[in-house]
């Protein structure tokens, strides 16, 4: 006999879930929605609604209502399951977690009114984003770039919105009218300062609306900094797969993310706020410290990782961290290099926090491709090394250990040149030329790609102890 098609995951059924898997402990019949959340991707479900998830056991009132701006996908696939869905936490032990947080899902293109009610309504106190970085619609230096066709649009036609700004700002100005107080617009994609940018960047697109709400938004809003980490693979067949196998029921969107999760708010959301600390969130007066610590620690070791992994012949973080020689590079490179560069904000351990990253680097259920981490490095080299590098210049430290990536980087991109591999970079067309420029003779080499002005600043490029340096790795790794 055939075997019987596994349940749709909804409310019904979640009840019917194998022994093992988390479920929501509070009644959803009794939660109120007090959160619009716009951009309801994966990042989103397996992390800010993992937070509400929990809180939710202590009070009912922070219910998520998720707005997705272009895409039906997440209403497709959610809503038959009353909005509930799997997360998987990936470690040596993973666990399954079936997630009640996102009460209701919204396509805002074709229910705008339903949009607006819930951003006009008095229990929404809080309006989350994960909109990528491109969803700011900024320009390049940072500020509201007017010229982008949403933002056009919008302006146009403030009434009816398309970007996640004009949904803002048409959201604040019903509160205005209607004598309620802003809710607190908490923007967690990673961008450095996002709340301040984007508060800029809502102020002045409500100038253009209307001075006297930009000016109610200027004294009353609240966009504090944050900063969020958690590696989120993307859902597959073989998730989906799994989560059938470990829940018995069949999942439309599982998603899956490490076991290890942050999340930094800067301190400012006031009385009338969740309690997201009582849940593990991270509520501080230095953003930009936790920031400066994730930037160097685990992305500047990632991308070590990815340019020295690759030379070696592996494929993944996780191999490359059972390569003994990188293992150690990357431990020393925080120890003695990185940490001493960093000011720990209050309640930040730095000696834990880079334990806590080799750790999540080990974890073998998380398979992040080096290639992946590779791209764009030319844009994000000079925050991940170069930052630590002048510090340590400044302080008298050695920089022959940070000076690896940077010639690590330089060998991978005459690699990719030569072997007529596309290099997925901005500066693509620049670093081809100087790649073919390249002899294989250290100090030409080296000069060649010092040479990039966008890459790096005047001030290193006739850094002796840092060309040295350059040249010392270039010429170890060839």
């Amino acid at each position: 006999m055939p075997l019987s098609s596994p349940l749709r995951l909804c409310a019904t059924s979640s009840p019917a879930a194998l022994p093992g898997v988390f479920q929501p402990d509070y009644d959803r019949d009794r939660v109120s929605i007090g959160i619009v959340h716009l951009g309801p991707g994966a990042f989103h479900r397996a992390h800010q609604a993992f937070y509400f998830d929990q809180l939710l056991a202590q009070d009912p009132r922070w219910g998520i209502c998720a707005v997705s701006l272009k895409s039906t996908g997440v209403r497709d696939a959610l809503a038959p399951q009353n909005g509930l869905y799997t997360l998987a936490q990936l470690d040596d032990q993973t666990t399954f977690r079936i997630v009640g947080s996102i009460v209701e899902v919204l396509v805002a293109p074709e229910d705008p009114p339903a949009v607006f009610a819930r951003l006009a309504s008095p229990m929404t106190r809080m309006v989350t984003l994960t909109v990528t970085e491109k969803g700011y619609c900024l320009s390049q230096e940072g500020s509201l770039d007017q010229a982008h066709p949403d933002i056009r649009h919008d302006l146009a036609n403030p009434r009816d919105p398309v970007s996640a700004i004009g949904y803002l700002v048409e959201g604040l100005r019903r509160r205005f009218l209607a004598g309620l107080p802003p809710y607190a617009v908490v923007a967690c994609d990673n961008l450095a300062d996002n709340g301040w940018r984007l508060k800029a960047a809502v102020i002045a697109f409500a100038t253009k609306v209307d001075s006297e709400l930009a000016a109610w938004i200027d004294v009353n809003g609240c966009f504090p900094r944050t900063m969020v980490d958690s590696i989120t693979p993307a859902t597959d067949d073989a998730l989906r797969e799994r989560t059938v196998a470990a829940t018995g029921l069949d999942d439309a969107w599982p998603v899956q993310r490490e076991a290890f999760t942050q999340w930094v708010i800067e301190d400012v959301l006031g009385p009338h706020a969740p309690d997201l600390a009582s849940v593990g969130v991270t509520l501080t007066d230095d953003v930009r410290g936790f920031e400066r610590a994730k930037l160097r620690l685990l992305n500047g070791v990632h991308s070590t990782l990815a340019y020295a992994g690759i030379l070696r012949g592996h494929v993944t973080v996780f191999e490359a961290m059972n390569d003994p020689i990188l293992a150690k590079l990357a431990e020393d490179m925080m120890a003695l290099d990185i940490i001493p560069t960093l000011i720990a904000p209050r309640g930040l351990d730095l000696g834990l926090y880079a334990e806590a990253i080799l750790k999540r680097f080990r974890n073998p259920e998380i398979r992040h491709l080096l290639a992946q981490i590779a791209w764009d490095g030319s844009q994000k080299l000079p925050f991940r090394i170069l930052g630590t590098i002048a510090d340590a210049l400044d302080a008298g430290h050695s920089v022959e250990r940070l000076a690896i990536p940077l010639a690590a980087w330089m060998h991978f991109v005459r690699r990719q040149a030569a072997a007529g591999t596309a290099i997925i970079d901005p500066l693509a067309d620049q670093l081809v030329a100087v790649a073919k420029s390249c002899s294989n003779e250290t100090q030409a080499d080296v000069a060649a790609f010092l040479a990039l002005n966008t890459v790096f600043p005047a001030d290193l490029q006739s850094n002796e102890a840092f060309v040295a340096a350059i040249e010392k790795a270039y010429s170890a790794l060839t």
